[in-house]
C-alpha cells in the first residue's frame, strides 16, 4: 500500500494542498492518518476518493453535495459523468482512475470519445501522452503496482495496434520507407507503435521490427528492405554500452539509411560524429519531421 503526504496528492489530482485541507475540515471528506511523530499521511483509499471528488467538482457538484454521499453513490455519479464529454483535467482523473483500479470501461469511455470527436491520432497527442505523463508521477511516488502499469499499457497496446491494422498498406514503392525497432533492454513498444501509426497515416511505407533487436538482426534486415530511414528510441533504460559506441556501430550496421533517433539520451547527452542522421527530441519535432515529407 502506498504512503502520500498532502503534496502528493495535490500533484496527483490537481487540488491545492490548502483547499484539501479545507475539504478535510469542513466537510470531513478525507481523514488523514498521523505517524508516531503525529505526522499526516493518506493512503490508497485516501487517493481515489479525492480523484473522485476532484472529478465529480469539475463537472459541476457542490463540495457539499459531494460531502453527503455515500462511497456507492460517487461512485456511480463518477460511472455517469464519464460518458460524457468534459475537460482534460477531468478525463485526466477518469484515466488514473482507471489505473488505479484496473477499470478497462473507465479507460475506454474516456478514449473512446475523444477517438470520436478529434481522431485517433490526436486523442494520443492530446489525452494519452499527457496521461503517461501523469503515469510516470504516479511511479515515482509509488502510487500504483507493476500490475496496475501493465494493465494501462495493455491497453493502449492494444489500442495502438487497431487503429494500425486500419489503416491500408502502402503498395507506392516510391514512398519512403521506415524501419522502426528498439535495442535490446529498451521499454518503449508503445513509443514504437504509435510512431507507426504515424507513419502510416501519412502513406509512407513502414517496417516495424519490435523490441529486443540485436544490430546484426537490423543489419539484415535494412539489406533486405533497403529503408530510407531507420528509427529507434534511446531512453534512460538503454544502459547496455556507452551511447556514442552503440551510435558508431548503429551507423556502421546501416550506411545507407538516415537515422532518426529520439528518447531522453538523446536529448540529454551530448554525441559526435553523427552523420546522415536526425536527432528528434520531442514528439512535436517528430511529427513536424514526418509531415516535411509528404
Amino acid at each position: 500500500m502506498a504512503i502520500y503526504s498532502i503534496s502528493d496528492l495535490e500533484k496527483l489530482s490537481g487540488i491545492k494542498s490548502h483547499t484539501i485541507r479545507m475539504w478535510e475540515q469542513r466537510y470531513g471528506l478525507l481523514r488523514p492518518k498521523r505517524t508516531g511523530t503525529n505526522i499526516r499521511f493518506y493512503e490508497d483509499d485516501d487517493l481515489q476518493r479525492l480523484l473522485n471528488v476532484a472529478l465529480l467538482n469539475r463537472h459541476g457538484f457542490r463540495i457539499s453535495k459531494i460531502a453527503e454521499m455515500s462511497k456507492e453513490d460517487i461512485t456511480e455519479q463518477v460511472s455517469t459523468v464519464s460518458n460524457f464529454k468534459f475537460e482534460l483535467d477531468a478525463q485526466l482523473d477518469v484515466l488514473t482512475l482507471s489505473v488505479i483500479e484496473m477499470d478497462e470501461n473507465k479507460f475506454a469511455r474516456i478514449f473512446d470519445n475523444h477517438v470520436e470527436q478529434l481522431g485517433f491520432e490526436q486523442a494520443m497527442l492530446e489525452v494519452i501522452y499527457p496521461f503517461m505523463e501523469k503515469l510516470s508521477l504516479l511511479w515515482l511516488t509509488g502510487s500504483i503496482k507493476p500490475v496496475q502499469e501493465n494493465f494501462i499499457t495493455q491497453l493502449i497496446r492494444n489500442k495502438l495496434i487497431a487503429a494500425i491494422e486500419k489503416e491500408p498498406l502502402v503498395s507506392d514503392r516510391k514512398a519512403p520507407k521506415f524501419m522502426l525497432y528498439l535495442p535490446k533492454d529498451e521499454q518503449q513498444e508503445l513509443s514504437i507503435l504509435f510512431m507507426q501509426l504515424l507513419i502510416k497515416r501519412r502513406g509512407f511505407r513502414v517496417v516495424n521490427l519490435g523490441a529486443n533487436l540485436a544490430l546484426v538482426d537490423l543489419k539484415d534486415a535494412c539489406l533486405i528492405h533497403q529503408p530510407d530511414y531507420v528509427f529507434t528510441v534511446l531512453s534512460e533504460t538503454f544502459n547496455r554500452e556507452p551511447l556514442q559506441r552503440y551510435l558508431s556501430n548503429l551507423q556502421a550496421a546501416v550506411p545507407d539509411s538516415h537515422l532518426l533517433l529520439t528518447g531522453y539520451l538523446m536529448a540529454s547527452q551530448a554525441v559526435s560524429d553523427l552523420h546522415n542522421a536526425t536527432i528528434l527530441p520531442s514528439l512535436d519535432a517528430t511529427l513536424e519531421f514526418l509531415d516535411g515529407l509528404k
